[in-house]
């Protein structure tokens, strides 16, 4: 086997996904007997619902949710006004997809597992790792029933408590987000519409949000707990907190269908990269949930080590080429760390900072720039979209292939397009799978040296 991939989350459902587009050889394992049931990542961010698009999965993600509501605040059984989330993101040529998704995490892995199973891939449910062993030439991962697998790469996408972390040794520095406890649950409710995120605010600075999930009947409801109160996510506990922060009675919760409690915390992994093992994800980073980066940032994870797992294992580049996974996303997870906190601590403000869509890869050692005077887009930058004859370049793009902006190619898994639209600037472009641009030059000289870093 050529990648295990280890949890079946949307991180391991991504990767998994690309992977199999590519040909490369790859099994999902996961602990649970089934995915995960709950709504909690619900945020699908515009720059991962390019990524979406890509995978062939947008289309079915826009029609499983919808639009996030504006937030109600209740006072004492009465409406006292009404709050948009979002600071308005206009959407134009380049970036078409302006405004962040809600879809239940347990509606989009559905959808992603399914478009794994139409590339012929697999999930394998029921497989706890239990340790691993690495050498010169693979991994060999052991399971809880005494079984083992071997793979030439291992990538843990196995969640905060990641077992594969802790068997390779890799620490998580980080810190307490808030002091106060946090609890998440998908219920049934009457007596809301579903108009409006609804807020109950205590003056203790406690809160209980009620938010109707798109696309299904339930409500996910949150809660920011009195510091010292614990946590009870039983059917009970629910209602009681219902009944104490609203002006719904305890029996207007008619069904708890997922519960959990957490603290938040902000944490990154000392390494990304161990050897033939990689940490993604969760495993890889620990986000707030305020402001949804944790899932995004989980599956641009999963969209960076793909097309490099591809290049390594079917078109013969270096291992060295591995190696900027850790370098790329690791400074990017730590930025979105500090967006996520500031969030959270209402520092920052949803919007522009959130949609994701800024984020690229300018320091990267596969930037390269040959122009003199560069302007518009730059290397590392996420390449916008527009038109070039009639073309769409998400159109162009989709797929696993390289694509070439202004200039003619016969090299292999390359697509070439005559021209850049002129938001790019002048150059010629080449636009990495993941959708970033690796190199710009004058002319296409020097292109042939820099693919030769990942075709052998």
């Amino acid at each position: 086997m050529d990648v295990l991939i280890v949890g079946a989350g949307p991180t391991g459902l991504t990767l998994g996904i690309d992977l199999a587009r590519r040909g490369v050889d790859a099994l999902v394992v996961e602990r649970a007997e089934a995915l995960f049931p709950g709504s909690r990542g619900k945020g699908i961010q515009p720059r991962t619902q390019e990524v979406f698009d890509d995978l062939g999965v947008l289309e079915a993600i826009r029609a499983a949710g919808g639009p996030y509501p504006h937030r109600m605040i209740w006072k004492d059984g009465e409406r006292i006004g009404e709050q948009p989330l979002f600071e308005p993101v206009e959407a134009d040529e380049g970036a078409p997809y302006s405004e962040p998704l809600m879809v239940a995490q347990w509606r989009t892995q559905e959808i992603l597992c399914a478009r794994l199973m139409e590339w012929g891939g697999e999930v394998a449910f029921g497989h706890e790792v239990t340790g691993l062993e690495q050498d010169a030439k693979g991994v060999t991962v052991r399971f809880a029933d005494g079984t083992t697998a071997r793979a030439a790469y291992v990538v843990a996408a196995d969640g905060g408590r990641s077992a594969v972390r802790r068997a390779l040794g890799v620490g998580m520095a980080g810190e307490t987000v808030d002091p106060a406890p946090f609890l998440v649950a998908d219920v049934r409710v009457n007596g809301l519409d579903r108009d409006y995120w609804h807020v109950f605010p205590k003056d203790d600075g406690s809160t209980l949000a009620l938010c109707p999930l798109a696309g299904t009947d339930a409500f996910q409801m949150q809660v920011r707990l009195a510091e010292g109160t614990e946590p009870d996510v039983s059917l009970n506990g629910i209602r009681a907190l219902v009944a104490a922060y609203t002006h719904l009675a305890a029996e207007d919760v008619t069904e708890l269908r997922w519960a959990s409690d957490f603290r938040p915390r902000a944490a990154l992994a000392d390494r990304f990269r161990v050897g033939r093992v990689f940490l993604a994800g969760d495993a890889a980073h620990l986000h707030s949930p305020a402001g949804g980066q944790g899932l995004n940032t989980s599956v641009q994870d999963a969209y960076n080590l793909g097309w490099k797992l591809g290049a390594v294992l079917r078109a013969g580049a270096p291992d060295s080429v591995l190696d900027t996974y850790e370098e790329e996303r690791r400074a990017n997870a730590a930025a979105m760390l500090d967006l996520s906190t500031g969030v959270h601590r209402g520092e920052v403000r949803r919007g522009k900072a959130t949609v994701q869509l800024g984020l690229g890869y300018r320091e990267s050692s596969l930037s390269v720039e040959m122009r003199d005077n560069p302007s518009g887009v730059q290397t590392g930058d996420r390449a916008p979209d527009g038109t070039v004859d009639g073309i769409r370049l998400f159109d162009a793009f989709r797929g696993p292939h390289w694509t070439l902006l202004g200039a003619e190619t016969s090299l292999p898994g390359v697509r070439a397009l005559p021209a850049a639209p002129e938001s790019y600037g002048p150059g010629v472009f080449l636009i990495r799978p993941d959708g970033y641009v690796g190199w710009a030059g004058e002319s296409a000289e020097g292109l042939r040296g820099y693919l030769g870093r990942f075709v052998g």
